[in-house]
């Protein structure tokens, strides 16, 4: 795992290149544009809704099940994404969108869904295998990017694709095991987690899926469960939660992941919230963005969560990698 992760400024580029080398045109307007996959794959999407929400002028929605919403249809530009590529609610899904005629690009690493697109003519967006979907969000986020840049739907992202890298190979320098604790900001959001449970906030319209990313980071690496919100809904309910029970609360710890770019009412609304908040809880902390251009600022704040969900697997003395819980899943559901 700390291999995936030492490797990602790497990924990103590669998966870009990867994006751009694919022959694509479109048969019809596209008036929509959805991804359709689980767990990595779906985050994968989450982050294109996310970036892309502000650029383009189609909505971007992300779907995490066997069927289809019933717009789809051949004005649909559909990513079905999985990266094993036996995702079996995403072949479902595929399977939908031939019938619908949506226009269907798959990004897998084979698998399945790589035989029946190819069968099928789909165009197909082959990334390397090897590693964990989890560890793989540059090959499931950034060649859709480069594709609706090739169809003429976002403006050209060369440089920031650039910059993405460069700033994650500084920031691996800041987070990698050879540096210390002291110097080390994702060693000492572990350590602040470790025997307590993670809540992680992010806001609406930016930092909102980096949140759900630390949280799932948390669930597969560290074995442990966590829990995510935004701002500025969680002022409209979950704050008031934070009253009882006081020996539960006393578990909890919270990091708040912030960006200059965040509403100015929202950022208002951080430092209230901390103030109200006051002794409830086990402690809380702050994540800030940093970056020239909007992918680098969104990775910096992934980088540091997907490090500190691996060092809070260590201090547990649990091996990152395997997730035997979800394997034994699929093998049941493979039974029946």
């Amino acid at each position: 795992m700390f291999d995936a992760l030492s490797g990602l400024p790497e990924q990103c580029i590669r998966a870009w290149e990867l994006g751009m080398a694919l022959t694509v045109s479109a048969r019809a307007e596209i008036r929509q544009v959805m991804v359709t996959g689980l767990g990595g794959s779906a985050i994968g999407g989450d982050l294109l809704r996310i970036f892309a929400g502000k650029r383009l002028p189609v909505p971007v929605t992300v779907n995490r099940d066997y069927v289809l919403p019933k717009f789809v249809g051949p004005q649909t530009l559909l990513f079905a994404t999985s990266y094993s590529g036996n995702t079996e609610e995403t072949l479902s899904a595929y399977r939908e969108a031939r019938e619908k005629g949506a226009q269907i690009i798959a990004l897998t690493t084979g698998g399945k869904l790589k035989a029946m697109a190819e069968k099928d003519g789909v165009p197909v967006i082959t990334v390397p295998g090897g590693i964990s979907p989890r560890a793989a969000t540059g090959y499931l986020f950034l060649p859709t990017l480069a594709v609706l840049q090739k169809l003429g739907l976002l403006e050209p992202l060369d440089e920031q694709v650039a910059e993405l890298s460069r700033h994650l190979q500084a920031m691996r320098e800041q987070l990698k095991p050879e540096t210390p604790l002291a110097e080390n900001r994702a060693k000492q959001v572990a350590i602040n987690f470790f025997q307590r449970i993670p809540v992680i906030w992010g806001a609406s319209g930016t930092s909102e899926v980096v949140a759900q990313r630390w949280k799932g980071q948390v669930n597969e690496n560290a074995k442990a469960p966590a829990y995510w919100n935004v701002f500025p809904e969680l002022n409209h309910n979950e704050l008031v939660g934070f009253q009882k029970p006081e020996e539960l609360l006393r578990q909890l710890y919270i990091v708040i992941l912030r960006d200059t770019q965040d509403h100015p009412r929202v950022q208002k609304r951080y430092a209230i919230t901390r103030e109200i908040m006051g002794g409830a809880v086990a402690g809380m902390d702050e994540i800030e963005a940093t970056g020239n251009g909007d992918l680098a600022r969104l990775y910096s704040l992934i980088y540091p969560g997907d490090y500190a969900s691996v060092y809070l697997a260590l201090l547990y003395g649990i091996d990152p990698g395997p997730v035997k819980v979800i394997d034994q899943l699929k093998a049941r559901l493979a039974e029946q």
